[in-house]
């Protein structure tokens, strides 16, 4: 989802929230953070899915196969059509600011420079928008009825919750407060990635939205990102758990699931995103069921209210919808929602 891109910001709109969370972050945080800004890094990693065919042959061909099983996940650019409608386009994005990805193929920007309007998941993806949003947002940030996170966690996992935020800029006091999820989506961005969005490096749906503008071609937001944070807040608070827990199994190895990530990304594999961090987890004892609240809330209902949304750009034709590619695929992915409602949709790159 959009919101992602923008969780290397979540530091300094906590920071600046009022109500119970502490003041800005220290100065010497701030000074570290000064110093990284100022000499990104193009972002690389292993390829944990590479790895599983070495070192667990067997989950590794399970994960693929599973992956190839899910509809329409053979490509990332699709046509949409309709009699009497000028065609529009499908594009699933990654929302990351590598190079491999967002230098823009050429049949997408073609698409993109036919079209009348560009729909992205969040039209406003800049800091300032994230921070009104969670100003208003604070209930599924934060625990307000006396529950915290130190609580749920064991000791040594919590102090590893508090060592994550505070490298996000958050005061480590802050950290029992915090929802599990939210610390899951600062777990999601690799210290290279975080320097690279703070000196202003786009990710690919940014990239888009930038072509579009010089091209004159209107930006909408297929969703707000008050829509994201509540979708993220309802999760089941032991999924949230389950699901943290993996990820700070997993904490020095950010980069490494970036990477595999983008790899699959990049070789049209999606459909094997979810069955490998599924499988990840199985390794810990973490159940699949664990990632059911989380598919359902950010995949499934998302996917039918971005469809809904979109309806009326399509009707209209020429219309881009650029979402995030997991949305794409599975009997309930917009692929297949759009041909429910009487598209042909057909794959182009």
């Amino acid at each position: 989802m959009a919101f992602l891109r923008n969780a290397a910001s979540l530091g300094l709109a906590l920071a600046l929230w009022g109500g119970t969370l502490a003041g800005p972050a220290s100065a010497e945080a701030a000074a570290e953070a000064a110093k990284e800004k100022a000499a990104p890094a193009e972002c690389r990693g292993a390829d944990m899915l590479a790895e599983l065919a070495i070192t667990d042959p067997e989950t590794h061909k399970r994960v693929l196969e599973k992956g190839a099983l899910l509809e329409n996940s053979e490509a990332l650019l699709w046509k949409i059509e309709k009699q009497g409608t000028a065609p529009s386009h499908l594009f699933g994005t990654i929302h990351l600011s590598d190079s491999r990805v967002t230098k823009i193929a050429p049949k997408v920007t073609e698409a993109l420079f036919t079209s009348k309007t560009l729909a992205l998941e969040v039209a406003d993806l800049s800091d300032a928008a994230l921070g009104a949003a969670m100003a208003t947002s604070a209930d599924l940030l934060v625990y307000a009825d006396g529950q915290t996170l130190e609580q749920k966690l064991e000791k040594v996992e919590f102090e590893r919750v508090k060592a994550v935020v505070e490298k996000a800029g958050i005061p480590g006091d802050v950290a029992k407060l915090l929802k599990p999820w939210l610390v899951s989506t600062l777990l999601a961005i690799s210290d290279c990635e975080r320097r690279q969005i703070d000196a202003g490096a786009p990710v690919v749906d940014m990239r888009l939205g930038e072509h579009a503008k010089e091209k004159g071609i209107p930006v909408v937001g297929l969703e707000t990102i008050e829509l994201q944070l509540a979708a993220l807040a309802s999760v089941p608070d032991d999924e949230q758990l389950q699901m943290l827990k993996v990820g700070l199994k997993y904490a020095d190895r950010t980069s490494d699931l970036l990477e595999t990530l983008l790899q699959l990304y990049l070789k049209r594999q999606m459909g094997a995103a979810m069955p490998f961090q599924i499988a990840l987890a199985e390794k810990l004892g973490v159940p699949a069921s664990a990632f059911d609240g989380f598919q359902k809330a950010l995949l499934v209902d998302r996917n039918a209210s971005m469809a809904k949304k979109a309806a009326p750009l399509l009707e209209q034709g020429q219309a881009f919808i650029a979402v995030g590619a997991l949305h794409l695929p599975g009997r309930t992915g917009l692929v297949a929602l759009l041909r429910e409602a009487g598209y042909i949709v057909t794959p182009v790159e």
